[in-house]
């Protein structure tokens, strides 16, 4: 897949100029992404960074059963130990009577690989005189009923899983909140909906934030006719903060919603999303992009889609092209995350989904051409005795790292002309300098200079 080449929007502040002193960012010995601005200060040379495209894979999920249908959509996967759970909405419209043929229903799928689903009879709702059916939720909050794992140590045992959902058009306007002891058995938390400032047509989400420690909630709004983002918080799932909405920097204002946020479980501290780019000047056409926050409200948000209307087929049409919540790892597999994505909505008789693979970390990088390029981290304070990064060069590439002052000065027996070039593609692989022994450094406020040739370098960690 062709990947795009962006440079930050918001120029990092860092093509512009001089590095200044500030307060040093405490990273200790946890992993750093290339997905926001939060670690950089300066880009120089031929040095970008660059969003990558998940690869399309196999087809893994087709609503053919008659409770599913062709408007099937607002999916969730997660992976529960060794069992991955899928929960989403069976629905189908009727193209002669331009109405819906059944009502709307919460399905339920899983899968031991994240490949091949199976979709159990459950025998828990009825549909047309059967309980025969994957069907796992049939009353109010059927439209997007978006469930998740509660990570919160302290969540009760009759509530491990949760869920969030649209109450109308069968209860008041606003998000209703569910429980369950077993991902099967749900029921509502609360009679009334829990936030209403919004308008929820769309996959409305929630979850624990096991670095902020905190129930996070992202919804969908209106701001002067566009489609647009809040986010609240919440320490018991039930009261929650006023919504604020999400902020972007200077970016085009763009119909955004379905945000897909989730925390990066490989660095918590930082939080993914997916969201949907809906274009109503193109047949109503959608697109999943990526955005990236260390706080949950400032998100650094890339222009380009990550899953275009040409991979591979049947995503060009009204609301095809839906990115769905989740991003796991498969079994075996430590070197690659898996995504899910919608196609052929609409134009029936079924929908379909698609699994993508990032590379771990792969969803932008550093990138130097063959001319070189370098970027320079902000002041930092760091624990851990080697420096370990994840990346990938050409056959003439390399990657070079200095470590420097806080004024910007090479550190003695660290300066670029000290490190061995790394040249190959890993995953993890240590940085060497001739004669420097990094853990003299830990703890004390430092810069770090990346030199990239013909290559990609997509994370790094002090461990």
């Amino acid at each position: 897949m062709k990947s795009v080449c962006f440079v930050a929007s918001f120029a990092l502040s860092c093509l512009a100029g001089t590095l200044t002193a500030a307060e040093p960012l405490q990273i200790g010995s946890r992993l750093e992404l290339f997905v926001d601005d939060y670690l950089i200060d300066k880009l120089d040379g031929d040095a970008t960074l660059q969003l990558h495209q998940p690869k399309p894979q196999e087809v893994v999920l087709v609503t053919d059963k008659p409770w599913e249908g062709n408007t099937s959509a607002y999916y969730t996967i997660f992976r529960d130990g060794d069992l991955y759970r899928a929960y989403y909405r069976g629905s189908h419209f009727d193209e002669k009577t331009k109405k819906a043929a059944h009502p709307e229903v919460v399905c339920y799928a899983e899968s031991k690989d994240g490949v091949h689903w199976i979709k159990p009879e459950l025998g828990l709702c009825e549909f047309n005189g059967s309980k025969q059916n994957n069907i796992v939720w049939n009353k109010i909050g059927t439209h997007c009923f978006a469930a998740f794992k509660d990570k919160n140590p302290n969540c009760s045992a009759d509530a491990r899983y949760k869920a969030i959902a649209r109450g109308r058009p069968t209860g008041k306007k606003g998000l209703y909140v569910f429980k369950s002891p077993d991902g099967l058995h749900w029921t509502p938390i609360e009679e009334e909906p829990v936030i209403t400032n919004g308008y929820f047509d769309s996959q409305n989400l929630a979850f624990w934030d096991s670095h902020a420690k905190t129930y996070r909630e992202y919804h969908r709004t209106f701001v002067d006719g566009v489609r647009a983002i809040m986010t609240g918080t919440s320490s018991d799932y039930v009261n929650w903060t006023e919504p604020v909405l999400l902020n972007y920097g200077d970016v085009p204002n763009q119909h955004l919603y379905t945000n897909a946020v989730q925390q990066y479980d490989r660095a918590p501290h930082i939080l993914l999303g997916f969201p949907t780019r809906y274009l109503p000047k193109e047949g109503q056409r959608v697109e999943p992009t990526l955005m990236a926050s260390h706080d949950g409200v400032n998100f650094k948000r890339w222009l380009d889609p990550v899953i275009p209307e040409d991979a591979p087929e049947d995503r060009g049409g009204n609301r095809s092209n839906y990115m769905t919540w989740g991003l796991v790892q498969l079994p075996g597999n430590d070197k690659e995350y898996s995504v899910y994505a919608t196609e052929a909505y609409y134009t029936g008789p079924d929908s379909r989904v698609r699994r993508f693979t990032y590379r771990v970390d792969g969803f932008v990088s550093l990138r130097g051409t063959e001319q070189g390029g370098s970027l320079v981290t902000k002041p930092l304070v760091f624990d851990g005795n080697e420096l370990m990064i994840n990346f990938a060069t050409k056959d003439a590439g390399s990657v070079r790292v200095e470590l420097q002052s806080i004024e910007g000065k090479p550190l003695e027996g660290f300066a670029l002309a000290d490190c061995k070039p790394l040249r190959g593609d890993s995953i993890k692989q240590a940085v060497a300098w001739s004669d420097g022994k990094l853990s003299g450094l830990a703890g004390k406020t430092i810069r770090v200079l990346f030199e990239v040739k013909a290559a990609d370098v997509y994370s790094f960690q002090f461990e």
